[in-house]
Order: C-alpha cells, then structure tokens, then sequence
C-alpha cells in the first residue's frame, strides 16, 4: 500500500475517548474489519457470569451500531482475572455465541487493571454491509471440524 493509498483511507474510529476507542473500523474494499477494545463490566458488583453477560451485551451493542451481528466475529480474546472462573464463563459465552459461527479464541489469565473486573474481552470482527444475512459460506463446503482441544477452550 502506498503512501497515497493510506492518507485515503478512511478509518472510522467510534466512542473515541483520550486514550483509545471503543471500537475502530477498516475499510477493506467494500467489506469492514470492525477492532473492538477489551469491554469490561461498568457492575463490578456482579459475579463472573453477570459480568460476562453485560460484556457481551457491549459487544453485541457495539456490532449492531455498525451492522455487523455475532456472526461476523472472527476472533476473540478473553481475559479472565481469575482461571477458576474459566467454567463460569464459557457457560455463559455458550448461551451467546451462534452455533456454527464461532470464533477463533483465546482465553488468558491475567491481573486486570482494575481488581473488581472479572473478566475482559475484546474482538476482531468482518463484515459486508448489506450482505451475509445470516448465512455462512464457509460452512457450505463442509468443512466444519471440531478441534480436539474444543471442551479446553
């Protein structure tokens, strides 16, 4: 890509606050490649499930002002500040994610910058707009393989 190419390309930045955005858009041609920064719970009051439950309503809220849905999540990162909450979690990130759409992803342990969160998580999602109502082309080629370490992830 050359210089040119870069200054003309639009980047959309949403939520944009002093030292990161809540979520940043690429264009790629006539699709989008959506950056959405690791959400953390604003009820740190609540246990790991509802935690993670108001995450993934952020996420879900984030995708939807962009048109993009669950679907179009290419890959996740979760970050968990305590691994014994590993089970919790993925009980309630189960009930979110769509079947046969699932991500690729992480899931670390790590010390989260405020002690009260529980769980961080942050995603990388591509969409057209205007297409891919629901529909998964990747799929039709069957090729949906369950990787052995599924049940560790």
């Amino acid at each position: 890509m050359t210089k040119h190419e870069i200054d003309l390309m639009h980047i959309e930045r949403h939520e944009i606050g002093p030292r990161f955005s809540e979520m940043t858009i690429v264009p790629i041609g006539e699709s989008r490649l959506v950056y959405i920064s690791g959400q953390v719970a604003e009820n740190t009051s609540l246990d790991i499930g509802g935690q993670t439950r108001e995450v993934l309503g952020f996420i879900d809220r984030l995708l939807t002002h962009v048109g993009a849905r669950r679907e179009h999540i290419v890959q996740a990162r979760v970050y968990l500040a305590s691994v014994g909450d590993y089970a919790q979690m993925n009980a309630v990130w189960d009930d979110w994610v769509v079947p046969g759409h699932t991500p690729s992803r992480s899931t670390i342990g790590a010390k989260l910058i405020n002690s009260a969160y529980k769980v961080e998580i942050e995603i990388t999602a591509a969409f057209t707009p205007g297409h891919g109502h629901g529909h998964s082309h990747a799929l039709d080629d069957g090729c949906v393989k369950e990787h052995p370490h599924d049940q560790a992830r």
